[in-house]
């Protein structure tokens, strides 16, 4: 899938733009290369659709002349004069940061689980061959289910970073991914779900976000008449949480946002910010992490950090631009890079964001049948949607939801057609919590990945049925 000598390529080629650089006298200058490759197939109407496979890529060059930075990005090296002159005419143009200076070369941790053989061996083939399993799977399981959406990709990039200030690293990095959306059409009745999972390595089950699809399009079909709004227990499991969370959360360790005023955890530093059992940790070092490795997307080495212990405020993420500007704008008395720079790809310069976000509890963790109990009355919110309008900067939310089950004496009674959720995700998570005995790694709505099990939020939450 990958050719064998691609991060040589991609090293080579980054080092002829950085000389490149050096001949045009720039004080600073970073290359930032990478290159994807994979094949993927998509599902529709119960049937494979479509087929594709390819690769794309590119050069990002970033230049820093005396505290002002440029940004460029270029396909082919042939071009890299031409880059090259655009960056340092953006750099001139823009305003300067005092003490802002690309971070220097820093021995760095190695980091496994990035790359699976069984993944680069893979074929369009076999990829076919998974989405015929799919496709059974949903068959086998209810008659009247449909595969209407989704499917399945592998994919392996190669990335390097090369420096003024002596980085150079480069590695590879696979990807098996399944997303599959089920619907059970019957009596006009619409019944849906949507579930995902991805892994650095070949996922074990193809088929087990199959099987949660199409559970949770039978039981939603029992429906009961909604009741009344009201302020009560909500347990969210890990799908329905992650997307608010990944909203709210990253933003609000961000160092700049807390420096600016602009998380609702500004000011709180060494304070108690959520319940005193739970823990917030980003780990850049996570073996097998999607958003994890060595070295971030500017050459700094990742860490591993408490952000929040035992509900206390402990930490913040920074990039090196970032921490520069805070210090030079008196927002804060000192600040540096904590390994926590990311890009959309060469065509971005790096931002902060969180790496590989855990959140955990010290106190015991419950399954989600002990957690239903637990809560006694009261709703299982199992997905949201309009989670990107959630206020990163109070922690305010409304979404509505389609996947809800209503909870009387901790049984589940049925489900609702349609609810709305609003609440405050700090005062939540600052109330009575109780966690799931299972985290599962999800995607973000923001940066890096979230490691979030089912949350038994007992305070702070309305639902109103539609």
């Amino acid at each position: 899938m990958i050719p064998d000598d691609a991060v040589e390529r991609l090293m080579e080629s980054a080092l002829l733009i950085g000389a490149e650089c050096e001949k045009a006298n720039i004080q600073q200058w970073e290359i930032y290369a990478n290159q994807g490759y994979g094949h993927s197939m998509e599902i529709e109407a119960g049937r494979i659709s479509m087929a594709s496979g390819g690769g794309e890529g590119g050069f990002g060059i970033r230049v820093v002349e005396n505290g002002r930075y440029g940004y460029a990005h270029l396909v082919d090296t042939n071009s890299s004069k031409r880059a090259i002159e655009q960056a340092i005419s953006i750099a001139n143009r823009s305003p300067s940061i005092e003490g802002f200076e690309l971070p220097g070369n820093q021995s760095a941790s190695t980091v496994g689980g990035m790359k699976d053989k069984a993944i680069l061996d893979m074929t369009p083939e076999d990829l076919l061959e998974q989405g015929d399993q799919v496709l059974t799977r949903v068959t086998e399981l209810d008659s009247r289910a449909v595969a209407v959406g989704g499917g399945i990709g592998v994919g392996a990039g190669a990335g390097a970073i090369v420096t003024s200030n002596g980085i150079e690293y480069g590695g590879i990095y696979t990807s098996h991914g399944i997303g599959i959306h089920v619907s059970i059409d019957e009596d006009d009745q619409l019944t849906s779900s949507y579930e995902g999972e991805s892994s650095r390595k070949l996922l074990s089950d193809i088929t087990s976000s199959v099987d949660k699809a199409v559970h949770w399009s039978q039981v939603t079909r029992e429906k009961i008449p909604g009741g009344d709004t009201e302020d009560c227990p909500v347990l969210m499991t890990s799908d329905g949480f992650s997307p608010l969370f990944s909203v709210v959360v990253p933003s609000a360790v961000k160092g700049e946002r807390l420096a600016r005023g602009e998380s609702f955890w500004s000011g709180k530093m060494n304070q108690m910010v959520i319940a005193d059992h739970l823990s917030l940790t980003d780990d850049g070092l996570m073996e097998g992490g999607m958003s994890s490795g060595s070295r971030d997307d500017e050459g700094v080495p990742c860490r591993t950090q408490k952000i929040v212990d035992s509900g206390r405020l402990t930490g913040e993420l920074w990039s090196t631009r970032d921490a520069a500007k805070s210090v030079a704008e008196g927002k804060v008395d000192s600040a540096e890079s904590t390994g926590s720079a990311s890009r959309g790809g060469h065509t971005s310069p790096p931002l902060c964001g969180c790496n590989d976000l855990i959140l955990s509890s010290s106190a015991k963790t419950l399954d989600r049948d002990r957690l239903v109990e637990e809560m006694d009355n009261g709703y299982i919110v199992h997905s949201v949607m309009g989670a990107h309008t959630a206020n990163p900067t109070s922690g305010d939310f409304s979404v509505t939801t389609s996947t809800i089950l209503r909870v009387e004496g901790g049984t589940v009674v049925g489900a609702i057609s349609q609810a709305g959720l609003s609440g405050n995700m700090a005062k939540a998570l600052n109330g009575r919590v109780v966690l799931g005995d299972s985290s599962k790694r999800k995607g973000s709505y923001s940066t890096g990945s979230m490691h979030v099990p089912d949350v038994l939020l007992m305070d702070g939450l309305r639902i109103n049925p539609a």
